[in-house]
Order: C-alpha cells, then structure tokens, then sequence
C-alpha cells in the first residue's frame, strides 16, 4: 500500500527495511564479521567453505547471545562433528577466525576458542594416481571429452583443483598460463605443453573457462570436484579411480621429479 500510495502521488517508491538479526546475537556477530576486513583479506575458497559452516551454526544457535560462549560451548561444537574430524576441525578454524576477530575489534573480552585444540586426523593423504592409473582414464576418455580435457589441465599444470576450474584463455598469454592461486594467492606461471594445447584445442570448451558445465558455463572448485570423481567410478572402470585431488598430487609429485633431473 505504500508503494501505491507513493506512485499516486508521484513521489519515489519507499525502500522496505529488512529484517536485520537482533543485536548482541551470534547471528548478528557474524554478520558484522562479514563486514570486516578480516573477512574480506580471505581466499573466495574459504569464504565459502566458511559461510556453509555459519550457515549451520545460526540454524542451530543463531539466537544465542555471543557474550554467553566459552570454551566448553566451542569445544562441545567441535564434539558434535567428531565422526568427521576434517569438519570438527574446519568448525574450529571459523569459529577461531571470527572470535579472534570479534576480540580486536573489541566486541568480546577474550576469544572462546583459544586453547581449543582440534582432533587428531589419522590419515595417510590423498593416494597418487600411478602412470597405469593415467593410462586407464586415458582410455576410457578420449580427446575431444570434457573428461579428458580436466585430467589434461589437472596433469599437465598441477594445479588444484580450484584453479584448473578456474583457468580459461583469458589467462593464457604466448603459451604461457598466468594465475593467481586461490588458496595462496601466489602468481604463477605455467608453459601451455604442446600435448595439453592439442587437448584443448580439440574440445569444446567454455567462453570464460576451459572446463565447463554442458551449458559452457564455469564450475566452482567443489562441483567441478565432484563432477570428476564421477567420472572416475564404475561403470566407467571396473574398481574406482581417486579424484582429482589424489591426481593433482601425483602431477605436482611428476613435475617436482622432472625438476630435479
């Protein structure tokens, strides 16, 4: 009715306010914390990853008072996820950065994380792919698929998995890749090898993206992650290949081996 009111009136129609989360919650604390600087100096990746963790902490406790967390609250949400210890650890490291930040800027007296320690991951870390292992998904996707394409860019550059996703012509200059690393922010510069140029060269790839969805449009680092891990089960291949992490490792593995000889 106010909009209607206004347009009879010829007058601008009024901005509804929105709902803002209730001051002094922990709700309203990461939405200041989101606002920081401290928020904005973090990688797009973990801001991402960060905002899943914060979209699951405000469902459950959104509403809670900040001032009433301590270490037993943060170590209790660390407890809940300890089934998966890589979770409980990257709750711990959200929580972390935002009391820290919440403790400068003054809003808590001290931060409830300090002295939280996280779990113990006993792991052996991603399993390499073998030079057979190479040949297998080779086989099964020639030149010219989007399959082949990513094992093409994850192989021949090294790069993660993020920013194979991430690299189209647009950072391709006289054969020589040009990319800023998502996870480190280091600028790298990687030589385009004649087989990794014939791959692309014989695909159909995305405008702003050489691996792309069907649609040609750009993946995110944990879509293009799981497309390719499809691409590595059965029916496919009789037992299942790792993913595109454990194939980035075993090209970083090859190039650093290559290096020193």
């Amino acid at each position: 009715m106010a909009a209607y009111h206004a347009a009879i009136a010829g007058e601008a129609t009024p901005t509804p306010k929105k709902a803002g989360a209730k001051s002094g919650t922990l709700n309203w604390l990461v939405a200041r914390y989101r606002d920081s600087a401290a928020w904005t100096q973090l990688s797009m990746a973990t801001r991402r990853a960060r905002e899943n963790i914060f979209r699951h902490v405000i469902e459950s406790a959104g509403d809670e008072p900040f001032a009433s967390i301590n270490r037993k609250t943060i170590a209790a949400g660390r407890d809940r996820r300890k089934e998966t210890p890589f979770a409980a650890n990257d709750f711990l490291k959200a929580m972390r950065g935002e009391f820290r930040w919440a403790a400068d800027a003054g809003f808590v007296k001290s931060d409830p994380t300090e002295g939280v320690k996280g779990l113990s991951r006993k792991t052996e870390g991603f399993h390499a792919w073998t030079e057979d292992e190479v040949e297998r998904f080779e086989a099964r996707w020639p030149i010219g698929t989007r399959e082949r394409l990513a094992l093409a860019i994850l192989l021949y550059t090294g790069l993660r998995r993020g920013d194979a996703a991430e690299l189209g012509r647009q950072h391709v200059r006289n054969g020589v890749t040009m990319l800023q690393t998502q996870k480190t922010g280091t600028q790298v510069a990687i030589l385009i090898l004649p087989v990794l140029a014939e791959i692309i060269a014989a695909t159909k790839t995305g405008d702003l993206a050489f691996i792309a969805t069907k649609t040609g449009k750009p993946m995110v680092k944990e879509g293009f992650g799981n497309w390719f891990k499809d691409a590595c089960k059965p029916p496919a291949f009789r037992v299942r290949l790792m993913g595109c992490a454990s194939l980035a490792r075993h090209a970083r593995q090859t190039r650093a081996r290559l290096s020193r000889s």
